[in-house]
């Protein structure tokens, strides 16, 4: 009976990352796992790192623009003596490393079937069709000249420097400004988005759902003995404040945004918005989660540019 517990209670702990399980070898439990996300992920990550060498030329010596998300934690891995080049590829690593690690502490299979990848990309598509309609009902009653807006349609990063103390923030428009205030063109503009889009739905929800929510869950669960119901409402409020917050104040730097003053409209959609992603996380997993974060950006972006210029 013992041993019993402690088999149940170590499963528990495995399966910190996801607080929903489905039939086993069923399309929603394949797809959940660590290694659906690995691969599903890579493309992204590899457009989304060929992409911003392509819109930045110079982005190893002068500019770049980034996603804060992942300049946080490539400025934590700095820390941790990755410099250089090594400190540009350290972060898509770690989403690697971090996953990896998730997939074995978890117990679960390591086969991978390549005929749930469009699936898995249509899911992602049409769980972002409630944040589409949310986003078109706010602004509507509320007047908006950009009617669609992603949850992170600030998090341009521009940077003279190889590693910004309190980075500026650009937002979508007809044009980005890069590190010298050049304007660039609108379709130029708009691929960079996408980009960075692609950028916010990995790293965001890396930072926000995949390693704040679980540390929150130990603090809660583990450290002050909170029930499991209480410390999973409370790390997804938390969680979800801190995302929607981090869009007005860089919390490294202190810095407020200027370009994206505090609102509550945004502030509200951007919790809501956290607080969906979060759900999705616990039932669908990491892979499902960053790429519908991500579908949903692309989706933003390409409405606004072709809709609402």
């Amino acid at each position: 009976m013992g041993k019993r517990k402690k088999t149940s209670k170590r499963k528990k702990r495995n399966d910190a990352s996801q607080w929903f399980n489905f039939a086993r070898d069923s399309y929603f439990e394949r797809t959940s796992r660590p290694i659906y996300a690995i691969i599903f992920l890579l493309p992204f990550i590899v457009f989304y790192e060929i992409g911003t060498f392509r819109i930045n030329t110079d982005v190893l010596n002068q500019s770049r623009i980034r996603v804060v998300a992942f300049v946080w934690m490539q400025n934590s891995l700095e820390l941790l003596g990755f410099h250089g080049k090594l400190a540009w590829i350290a972060p898509p690593l770690a989403v690697l490393v971090i996953l990896i690690a998730l997939q074995i502490t978890s117990g679960k299979q390591w086969r991978f079937w390549f005929g749930d990848v469009l699936p898995m990309a249509a899911e992602c598509v049409l769980l972002a069709v409630p944040l589409i309609v949310l986003t078109l009902f706010l602004s509507s009653s509320t007047g908006s000249q950009a009617p669609m807006e992603r949850p992170d349609n600030d998090q341009v990063v521009t940077s003279t420097h190889p590693r910004p103390a309190g980075p500026p923030m650009a937002e979508p428009g007809p044009h980005v400004l890069t590190a010298d205030n050049r304007a660039t063109p609108a379709p130029r503009h708009l691929l960079a988005n996408i980009i960075t889009g692609i950028g916010a739905g990995i790293y965001e929800e890396l930072v926000f759902r995949l390693v704040l929510i679980c540390l929150l869950m130990l603090l809660f669960q583990d450290a002050l003995k909170l029930s499991h119901a209480n410390a999973i409402v409370l790390s997804v409020l938390i969680s979800a404040a801190l995302f929607s917050a981090h869009h007005h104040i860089d919390f490294f730097s202190g810095q407020v945004n200027s370009v994206d003053p505090f609102n509550l409209t945004k502030f509200v959609f951007r919790t809501i918005a956290g607080i969906y992603f979060a759900a999705l996380f616990a039932i669908r997993g990491f892979g499902i989660t960053a790429g519908t974060h991500a579908f949903y950006n692309i989706i933003a972006v390409s409405i606004t540019a072709h809709f609402f210029r």
